[in-house]
Order: C-alpha cells, then sequence, then structure tokens
C-alpha cells in the first residue's frame, strides 16, 4: 500500500476560532487523515505574541511570529487574523506559491474579494470562505453549489449574533439597548467596543458576500445600504410587540424587476419588523439564521450557531477538507461562481411596508390628516393605533404600519408628515418585511 502523502497547514491567527481549529488538526488527525485521502500537519501558527494566554493548551514549538516565512512553505493556509492588511498580503503570497486558502475574512471579502479570486484563479489554487457569513451554518456552499441550477430571488439573513441578542434580550424582558448590549458583553457576546456589529458593519460585510453568490454578481461593501440598531428603543421593541412583531437586524438581497423589463438587484442592512411567526422571528439569542427564496426550491431556512469558536472552527475544517480532497485527487481550485452583471440599486428602489410612531397633538382631526396626508402620498395605512402619551393629556403616541409602496415614495411621506403642525416629533422608522 502507497504511503499516505503528508499536507502541510499553516494556521494564521490563533484566537478563539484559530485556537479550535489548531485543536481539531491536533486531536483528530487520524480521522481527516481516513476523510481527505491525506496527512494534514499542522506546520505553524502564526501569532503577533508568543506568549499570549490562550484558551486551547498547544505546543509551544508550533506558534512563530514569521507569518510570510510560514505561508511560503504550506499546501493549505487558513487565515483567521482578520482585518484588512497584513491578511491580505498573506493571502495573496500563500496563493500566488500554490496554497489553496481557507479566511473567515468578511471585511476582506467585501472589500476587496475579486482581487483574491482573480489570484486564486491565476495560479489554479482554492479559496474556500464558508466561515465567514454565519458561523457554523453552512450557507455559502448551498448558495453556490445546490442553488447553481435555481434562480434565486431573495435572500434575507439574521447573520451577526451579537445584535440578535441584544433586540432578543429587549424583547423579552424589556430592557433599554444599553442594558441589554452591557448583558451582551458582560456575557461575551459583544466586544468592549461594539460598534461594527451595532451599527451594522459586520452584517453589511456579510450581506455583500451573500448577494454576490446568490447574484452572480460582484458586490462590494459600499453597495450595500447599512442602518444599525443603537436607535431602537424599548418602547418601539414594546410597540411591535403589541403590534404581533418582532425586531431584528436582518441582511437583505433582493432582484427587483422593473416594468420595462429591467430592474437589479437591492442589498440593504437594518431593524426590520417581522410577524412572530416568521421563521425568522423565532431565532433567539446568538443564533444566526439565513432565509433563501427560490424559484424552483421555494423557501429554504439555514439555522444554527453564527459565532463562537468551536462552531466557526467547524466550518473552516469543512472547507479545509475539502480543499485537501482536492490536493490529494487533483483538479482546478473552485473559488466563486461565474459572474453575470446586474444593476446595483439604491435602497429607494425597494417595495416594503413602514412602521412609523409618532408623537403627536391630542386633539380631534389630528389621525384624518395624517391618513388625507398619506393617501395623497399613494401610501395606505394597513394598521393605526393611538394611546395617551406618557399620561399627558396634550399628546399622544401614534404607531402606524403602512402597506408596501416603494421606499421613496414612504420617505416621502415621513418628511411631509414632520411638517405638520400637529405632529410633536417622528420617533421611530422602522422597515416591516413577511407582511
Amino acid at each position: 500500500m502507497p504511503e499516505m502523502k503528508t499536507l502541510k497547514v499553516a494556521l494564521l491567527g490563533c484566537g478563539n476560532v484559530g485556537a479550535q481549529v489548531a485543536r481539531i488538526l491536533l486531536d483528530d488527525a487520524d480521522i481527516l487523515a481516513s476523510r481527505t485521502g491525506a496527512r494534514l500537519e499542522l506546520a505553524g501558527i502564526a501569532v503577533r505574541t508568543l506568549d499570549a494566554p490562550r484558551d486551547v493548551e498547544l505546543p509551544q514549538h508550533l506558534f512563530t511570529t514569521d507569518a510570510e516565512a510560514l505561508v511560503k512553505d504550506a499546501d493549505l493556509v487558513i487565515e483567521l487574523i482578520g482585518g484588512i492588511e497584513p491578511a491580505r498580503s498573506l493571502i495573496l503570497s500563500a496563493l500566488q506559491n500554490g496554497a489553496s486558502v481557507v479566511t473567515g475574512n468578511k471585511a476582506l471579502l467585501a472589500q476587496d474579494g475579486p482581487t483574491l479570486y482573480a489570484a486564486a484563479d491565476q495560479a489554479g489554487v482554492q479559496l474556500s470562505y464558508e466561515a465567514a457569513v454565519a458561523g457554523a451554518i453552512p450557507i455559502i456552499r448551498p448558495i453556490r453549489d445546490s442553488l447553481a441550477g435555481d434562480r434565486i430571488t431573495r435572500v434575507l439573513g439574521i447573520v451577526n449574533g451579537t445584535t440578535n441578542f441584544i433586540l432578543d434580550q429587549m424583547d423579552s424582558t424589556g430592557a433599554q439597548f444599553s442594558d441589554a448590549l452591557a448583558e451582551a458583553q458582560s456575557l461575551g457576546f459583544a466586544e468592549a467596543d461594539p460598534t461594527a456589529d451595532v451599527e451594522g458593519h459586520d452584517a453589511a460585510s456579510k450581506a455583500a458576500i451573500l448577494a454576490s453568490l446568490a447574484f452572480h454578481t460582484r458586490f462590494a461593501l459600499e453597495n450595500v445600504h447599512c442602518q444599525g440598531i443603537s436607535e431602537v428603543s424599548a418602547a418601539d421593541i414594546a410597540a411591535a410587540k403589541d403590534a404581533g412583531f418582532v425586531i431584528k437586524l436582518l441582511a437583505i438581497a433582493e432582484k427587483i424587476d422593473s416594468a420595462d423589463g429591467g430592474g437589479g438587484v437591492s442589498v440593504r442592512v437594518h431593524p426590520t419588523l417581522l410577524p412572530r411567526d416568521h421563521p425568522l422571528g423565532a431565532v433567539r439569542g446568538a443564533f444566526n439564521a439565513v432565509f433563501v427564496e427560490a424559484e424552483n426550491a421555494g423557501e429554504l431556512m439555514f439555522y444554527g450557531q453564527g459565532a463562537g469558536g468551536a462552531p466557526t472552527a467547524s466550518a473552516v475544517m469543512g472547507d479545509l477538507v475539502s480543499a485537501a480532497r482536492r490536493l490529494v485527487l487533483g483538479g482546478p481550485g473552485r473559488t466563486e461562481t461565474p459572474t453575470s452583471q446586474v444593476d446595483v440599486l439604491g435602497i429607494d428602489a425597494v417595495t416594503t411596508s413602514y412602521y412609523i410612531g409618532l408623537d403627536v397633538a391630542d386633539q380631534p382631526g389630528v389621525l384624518a390628516r395624517i391618513a388625507q396626508l398619506f393617501a395623497e402620498h399613494g401610501v395606505s395605512i394597513e394598521i393605526m393605533r393611538q394611546s395617551v402619551h406618557n399620561g399627558s393629556a396634550e399628546s399622544a403616541e401614534l404607531r402606524i404600519v403602512t402597506h408596501r409602496a416603494t421606499e421613496a415614495a414612504l420617505a416621502a411621506t415621513v418628511e411631509a408628515v414632520k411638517g405638520l403642525d400637529v405632529i410633536n416629533s417622528v420617533t421611530s422608522v422602522l422597515r416591516v418585511e413577511g407582511v
């Protein structure tokens, strides 16, 4: 029997995910060999600080600060350091030296993915990134491969566990945003600086990746309309709950057809009201889920842990085994699906519903004036609820849910409402999906 081939694996980064990847490579070496047909030898782990504390006890001789030398002698490279540089340069170096690369770097892929795909194509090696979106959930390969013969029309995703945990806490306990954020930080779900999560930037990077795969067109971060959850109040959560909705931060990519046969794709991230019985409405805590609508497959949902060391390491290892099998069996690397070109549409082209919170004067004729203004702008009202505002006899709280209309018409309506003398303030404007 011929001796089994050995493939050298270079690991860049040893944080929560990297440490778990190293553990799996060492502990499950025999299992991985049986599945790939080759021994996967962890050749080294590139880190910034050799003696930094780590969650997993690993052989000290594996650590190095010379990432450039490590990637030049590897068959497979796993990049888990994040950020743009030096990750970009190290990945390009690995690809140019003939190594296949597995990465979880959503920010880099959203910003400069085409450069990396082109380098992988030119070198004939594989660039895989299942871990870049939704942690352990297998979503990249199903969209890229399983649905390759279908036409995806829409993707909706809860792709950031931190924001889902915060919104779920607010919904289940009535907590204010700041208190729910503090709880998320104390449990390790949110970073000390949570800006990338709560302002939607992390989800926007993932939305660009999902849109690129689903619609075979390259979308960059600047193509994604982005709004975070920091302005969502406990009052918004309570009002949504009272109306049968739950608020989630959604990443949405959808195909929009126009009357002239054209159209394009809109990609957006923002807080969204969903009916509580929608499949995504039931996603609790720090879990993620991606809901896909396709012409022939219909509705599909992928659900699971969207973050954490071991769950995300599972996605990394799936890509690594696939890349190793290709090296054993031969054949070209697989990077991205062939691209077409659809127009990138701004959010003004979207058709949606709105939830609008108003602080209004509590006097006769107010509701009629507001309803008339909505009608003049071609926006119909589905739900309108009024209650006394903070016990005041002079003002009232008005909550409106509209029927679907264009984003442009809805935005113009809100601006017109602000000009009414009976409006004290517009307290919130959120979009509604699933109705």
